[in-house]
Order: C-alpha cells, then structure tokens, then sequence
C-alpha cells in the first residue's frame, strides 16, 4: 500500500449512456479511517462508490476509464480478478437486503463461496460476526429462523455481518442509514465507530450531520466533480473553496 492511503484514484471518468456522470476524479482515501463522500442527491456519490469494486461496469452503457488502485493494484487492469477485488469490499447498501434462507446461513453463505465446510469452523465464524455486527444477543436463540423475520434495523446489521465474514478489508456503504429509525442508526453508527480500527470505511452520505459526527476525511463531490477533500476537521471548519462553504451552509443543495 501506499503510504497511509488504501485506495488512490487516478483521472477517473465514468459515462453512462450519453451522460458525463463522473469528471476527472483524482484523490486518496485513507486506510482504517472512516471516509465520506457528500453531495446533493445526483451528484455522483454512489458511483463514485461502485467503481471501489468495478460494480459500474454491469450497467449497460456505462464506461469507466483512469485508474482505481487498491493495495497499490489498479483494479481495472486487464489481467485483474473481478472476483478478488470485490472480495476485499464489504458492500452495505441502502436498503438491507438479506438473502431468503436462515439468519445462520445468511452468514455462512460467503465463506461456504470460498470453501469452508466445517460445521463448528462455520459456527464459529457465524458468532463472531453477529458480535462484530452488534446483532449476536438478540439473534442467537433463533439463528435457523428466516432473516426476512427481523426488524429492518437488525436485518441491516445482519447484512454488515455477512459482509465481514468474508474477511474484507474495505468496507463501502452507500447511505447505509437512511432507510433506518435513529436507534438503528445510531446503531450502524457506533458499529462503524469501532470497525475502523480494522477496515477502512467508505460511506456516502446526504446528512451534513452524520459527515461531521463519523468522518476522519471527507469527499465532496458536485455535479459529478471532485470539488474538495481533506481532512474532516479542516474541511469542516476550514473549507477551502466558495462551493464547499456554500454547501455545508445549506445555501446549496
């Protein structure tokens, strides 16, 4: 890796169908940090995101060029493993969407992919990350019961745990509140809290609140530019360009 930084990304352009959606993105986003990415709705945040595990490329129409490196490898190299560069990202979208079988296998479901099959190995990887995901004590008695049965907020953390049993290294989250009541926010909140210490996180968000409350860096991205991205504390506090001190103002959304 390079330096402290995890993922670089170099003259980025993203077009879909005949629109110009991302212009020219060149930044940094730091390792075991947690990174947000802010903007008014449309701007590009989400496909911003979607190109950390080449998730844009299954759009018709849609045509990603520059480089995106992760671990100092750029991922949209010809010779790269899709498969392997999506490994390392744990995807937590929107809206929680566990798979239609047990809380159980929900969990297992990604390391029986990659070849365990040991009953107690898998029981074992099951617990841990329920607790990793702060779901554990209220799941553990009905573990083989339909994940669809949970509240949203717990089927959200469910997700969050079958992103990690995969063991990935990054973790993207698309708005991964914004469907949620605020005590199950606050949950998914303080779970990013703590994992930061092991993952890098990388969060889009529409809530100039939440930036301020979790972000270590944040990226601004307007209309499909990259127009400022720093640090947390001096992006909020010493925002460098008009359009940023207009934004987190809320004189333009």
């Amino acid at each position: 890796m390079d330096g402290n930084y995890h993922i670089r990304v170099e003259n980025l352009h993203v077009h879909r169908g005949g629109a110009h959606v991302l212009k020219n993105i060149n930044l940094s986003i730091p390792d075991r940090k947690i990174t947000a990415i802010i903007g008014p709705s449309g701007c590009g945040k989400t496909t911003l995101l979607r190109c950390f595990n080449r998730l844009m490329e299954t759009g018709d129409g849609n045509r990603v060029t520059g480089r995106v490196l992760v671990d100092g490898e750029d991922i949209y190299g010809p010779a790269v493993d899709v498969t392997a560069v999506r490994r390392k990202m744990g995807l937590l979208s929107q809206r929680p969407f566990p798979l239609p079988m047990s809380i159980y296998e929900n969990v297992a479901y990604g390391p029986r992919i990659h070849g365990m099959r040991g009953k107690k190995a898998l029981d074992e990887i099951v617990e841990k990350y329920l607790r990793l995901a702060n779901i554990w004590d209220e799941v553990r008695d009905r573990l083989h019961s339909p994940a669809t049965r949970l509240s949203i907020g717990q089927q959200q953390r469910l997700c969050l745990a079958r992103g990690l049993a995969v063991e990935p290294e990054i973790i993207l989250a698309d708005e991964p509140t914004s469907s949620l009541d605020p005590v199950s926010s606050r949950h998914i909140e303080e779970r990013f809290m703590e994992l930061k210490s092991r993952y890098s996180i990388v969060m889009v968000t529409h809530i100039l609140r939440q930036a301020r409350r979790m972000a270590d860096y944040v990226v601004f991205v307007y209309l499909g530019e990259l127009v400022e991205h720093g640090p947390a504390s001096d992006f909020f506090e010493r925002p460098s360009r008009p359009l940023t001190r207009e934004y987190i103002k809320g004189i333009i959304s």
